[in-house]
């Protein structure tokens, strides 16, 4: 069997690579761009480009669902090609949406909207991926932990609890490796995995701005840093409990058929322990980092028209200098017998270098409202000039389940008039029916939250058969669409 290195070769190099070309990439935007400065004085444009979603027809999202259909189908007819070239591939798709987009809406507009998604979007998303998956890959835990029912469901519980206080991300990486190795004896073990999905890399962070990105992207926009506490916590409540309780029985049923009892190294039981404990502190550095840019806001600086945030410039910094102390601190052999490798953090961030490029004429036409190709769904969610609550967390729910959540949550947000005070009092079930919707709803789909996709990578590296994008699909449509149609009938309608 080869190493999961072995099939990737660019994953061994991945860390020195990653955190040189993401530090470059940051020195590099503090510095002048002359080249694209002269093109915007030869174009006489020095006002701010902009793309009209409105002019946009429903024909560009074509490489946005050529790349989602990569993911769900190619695994499944040419495993082989996929695993060896889904670089190049989301690269192909990248390239059919930016060239024709050059070609008809000129070379600037193009370069601007790179960058802007480049270094507003992209750029934080995978470095603090990174961090993220790196301090929590140098946490081992040690000793005789044995996947039993209640073993595997008291971890559910602790994850959930933990996502909407270290993110969903930092909580999912923390526990997947341990939880997967107390699973090794079992032979069926997916169900474990795809309910870990469901509650500790989405349902689990919706508590605080630090759980889900959504709700960071609320708190900047003025939402009160406790109101998701507060308004999402019987929702949370409710579908966490239910998909726990759910989970034992099924797990129970899954155990009573194991072919006998997980074997202890000679008959003993070894006391749990942590190894890497330095790591739990770098996580609360990585916690900080993200907190210092929702209440730090010293002004911004230009590339190309793109307004940059210095806190986002330093948070970034900070959060890979937290993943290179991590590395250096954190000893080599513990990392390996953690099962860690970059495998699953290459992929990641090679498939959502895809995603968040030919995504952005689908959130260009969301953006338009009722004047873009998607106008019916914006006119959805309001009845006689009304917000509709359950349209909303619908609405943004099924988006979110397939787009980037964060700016679906901000496109229903701004449809709901954009006022935090307004949508924090008068509007407070619309305001949490959009907040459900964008982070209960990622768990739909294995692109609906990043954390998904690496839970997915992790657990397949083990030689654990996840399912197919589709068939993922099947196990939330059984159990989560039905308890997000209870959650409409109790607080959204």
């Amino acid at each position: 069997m080869h190493h999961p290195d072995d099939r990737r070769p660019g994953a061994r190099a991945f860390a020195p690579r990653a955190l040189a070309g993401i530090a470059a990439l940051l020195l590099l935007a503090l510095l002048p761009l002359p080249a694209l400065a002269a093109t915007a004085v030869q174009t006489g444009d020095h006002a701010l480009p902009h793309l009209n979603g409105a002019d946009l027809s429903v024909f560009w999202v074509i490489p946005f669902a050529g790349i989602l259909l990569s993911i769900a189908i190619m695994p499944l007819v040419a495993p082989n090609l996929w695993h060896h070239h889904f670089g190049k591939i989301s690269a192909g798709w990248a390239i059919v949406f930016m060239v024709p987009f050059a070609l008809t809406y000129g070379v600037p507009l193009a370069v601007y909207e790179l960058l802007h998604v480049a270094l507003l979007e992209y750029i934080p998303f995978i470095v603090l991926l990174t961090a993220l998956f790196t301090v929590a890959g140098g946490v081992r835990l040690k000793g005789s932990l044995v996947g039993t029912p209640i073993v595997n469901t008291m971890t559910l519980l602790l994850g959930t609890a933990l996502a909407s206080f270290m993110g969903t991300t930092g909580a999912a990486m923390l526990l997947i490796r341990p939880l997967m190795r107390a699973n090794e004896h079992r032979r069926h073990k997916v169900h474990t995995i795809v309910f870990f999905i469901f509650l500790v890399a989405n349902i689990g962070g919706s508590l605080t701005p630090l759980g889900d990105p959504p709700l960071f992207l609320g708190f900047l926009k003025g939402v009160s840093f406790f109101w998701p506490t507060t308004h999402l916590f019987l929702p949370m409540l409710l579908v966490a409990s239910i998909l726990l309780a759910v989970y034992f029985a099924l797990d129970t049923w899954y155990h009573s058929r194991e072919p006998g009892p997980a074997p202890l190294v000679d008959g003993t039981v070894e006391p749990l322990s942590l190894e890497g404990k330095v790591n739990l502190l770098l996580l609360l550095g990585i916690m900080g980092s993200v907190l210092l840019s929702g209440v730090w806001h010293p002004g911004t600086f230009t590339i190309y028209h793109v307004e940059v945030p210095w806190e986002s410039l330093a948070s970034q910094i900070l959060l890979l200098t937290i993943t290179y102390l991590s590395l250096k601190l954190t000893s080599a052999h513990s990392r390996r017998l953690n099962g860690f490798t970059w495998g699953p953090i290459v992929e990641v961030a090679k498939l959502f270098a895809a995603i968040f490029l030919t995504i952005i004429p689908a959130i260009a036409i969301l953006r338009a409202g009722t004047e873009g190709a998607l106008g019916a769904v914006i006119q959805a969610v309001n009845a006689d000039g009304q917000p509709v609550p359950a349209m909303y967390f619908w609405a943004t729910g099924v988006l979110s389940s397939f787009l980037d959540n964060a700016p679906t949550y901000l496109i229903f947000f701004n449809t709901a008039g954009g006022d935090a005070v307004h949508l924090m009092t008068d509007l407070a079930v619309t305001l949490t029916a959009i907040s459900c919707g964008a982070v209960f709803m990622g768990a739909n789909t294995y692109i609906g939250n990043a954390p998904n996709f690496m839970v997915k990578a992790i657990a397949e590296e083990r030689g654990i058969r996840m399912p197919s994008f589709f068939g993922y699909m099947a196990w939330s449509c059984l159990f989560l669409v039905p308890l997000f149609a209870l959650v409409t009938w109790v607080f959204f309608v």
